[in-house]
């Protein structure tokens, strides 16, 4: 069986924390990343089946990474998760719009996430 593999990106070490344990929990082989840059450097050097990510965020914020990352050559591929505390309806049509294949609001538990995940066809 192939290894499913998950990029969290998130500021918060806390969140990143809480993500990989239910991901992990759930076969997972995580990676982490603070910020949308240091996301797509990861993702040029290796494209993860799922990308859990956070919307607010230092440096690069999560719907510059996610254009940029769905504009990337193989930035089609991943499953891409927003997990953040912006409700609004507009934001979740902006991020759904500009390629996220999900959306999830914090705080999050193993039995969402799962849900989610399942949605989207990753699990």
């Amino acid at each position: 069986m192939d290894v499913r593999t998950c990029l969290i990106v998130d500021d918060s070490r806390i969140i990143r924390k809480v993500a990989r344990r239910i991901v992990e929990g759930l076969g997972f082989e995580v990676d982490e990343a603070a910020d949308g840059i240091e996301a797509l450097s990861y993702c040029v050097g290796l494209m993860p089946d799922v990308i859990l990510l956070d919307w607010n965020m230092p440096v690069m914020d999560g719907l510059t990474f996610l254009r940029r990352l769905r504009a990337q050559a193989g930035g089609d591929r991943p499953k891409v998760l927003f997990c953040t505390i912006e409700t609004a309806p507009e934001r979740i049509a902006e991020a759904l719009g500009a390629g996220a294949d999900d959306y999830i609001m914090k705080p999050f538990d193993g039995e969402i996430l799962h849900s989610k995940l399942s949605e989207v066809g990753a699990v």
